[in-house]
């Protein structure tokens, strides 16, 4: 009995971690937090409340980023072994074809909510699970076309809630960039860290087609840019609010994460990963603390 209980629960924990449970949690959280505080400039928090169909599509969006992690880690499966062998083992306690049908069962409530909602809804959606599955079939084994594509659909989310309730601003537009920028140096940080296992498995990144160096260089560069970005956003809205210090606090991240990747430690990247993560997290808190303290 226990042993069954325990083989249950290792299904469940492998499935969820297939899934990218914590991955899709997070980005749930943002869109409420972006979606209400940032691209809602006009709306009650009653209004948003009750306003089934904003959440009918980040409904729909958390179904997509499910199925898209099923997906992915469908056909990353024989890298993941050698990369992430603990997660790998919990998912060994379900067979990859149930990970298929609940690929396509979330594929289908996701479109079929989407339809219901409306058309353009419904293409929306259609666009980005094509794109998603593509991604893990074919792009993410070609080299920089893989790193644009995936923080592309991390963001293409966002963009739809953008479009949704027209918020177009120069603001809107540099934060968007600051985060493009982020994403992309974490998923180069990443190809870094698994090199070897992407070379084994045909996987053509920058580190391994042009050197774990220059694939350095380049997410310093990136750092530079985030930095101007960084201070075009402070120039623009002043030092007034939770935000704008979020952004100010950043530039110190910056300088720091340029000073590791330069260091001679052999878990400097992976430190600088880490930051950037958490960074990332702590902007969505600050915007969540900001649209409460300007709105309330």
């Amino acid at each position: 009995m226990r042993k069954s209980f325990f083989y249950r629960i290792s299904q469940l924990v492998g499935f969820l971690l297939g899934a990218r449970i914590f991955v899709a949690a997070l980005l749930t959280f943002a869109l409420y937090v972006s979606t209400f505080f940032l691209f809602n400039q006009e709306e009650s928090l009653r209004a948003f409340v009750f306003d089934f169909k904003v959440h009918g599509i980040i409904f729909c969006t958390v179904l997509s980023i499910l199925a898209g992690g099923i997906i992915n880690q469908f056909y990353d499966r024989e890298k993941d072994q050698l990369t992430k062998p603990f997660r790998t083992k919990l998912q060994n306690f379900l067979k990859q074809k149930y990970f298929l049908y609940a690929y396509l069962i979330l594929v289908l409530i996701s479109l079929g909510t989407a339809f219901l909602i409306s058309p353009r809804v419904f293409f929306f959606f259609l666009i980005y699970q094509f794109f998603m599955w593509f991604y893990s079939h074919k792009l993410s084994k070609i080299l920089i076309l893989n790193n644009v594509t995936f923080v592309s659909l991390t963001l293409y989310p966002f963009f739809g809630m953008l479009v949704y309730y027209h918020t177009f601003s120069g603001k809107v537009f540099l934060m968007a960039v600051f985060l493009f920028i982020i994403l992309l140096m974490i998923d180069i940080l990443k190809d870094v860290l698994t090199k070897n296992a992407d070379k084994i498995f045909g996987y053509i990144t920058i580190p391994n087609f042009f050197g774990t160096r220059t694939a350095i260089n380049v997410v310093t560069a990136l750092l530079v840019s985030l930095f101007l970005v960084s201070l075009l956003i402070v120039d623009k809205t002043g030092i007034h609010s939770i935000m704008p210090l979020y952004f100010a606090a950043g530039l110190f991240i910056i300088i720091i994460s340029v000073y590791f990747l330069f260091s001679s430690q052999k878990k400097s990247n992976l430190f600088v990963l880490n930051v950037l993560r958490i960074w990332i997290f702590v902007g969505i808190i600050a915007m969540l603390l900001d649209g409460i303290v300007n709105r309330f």
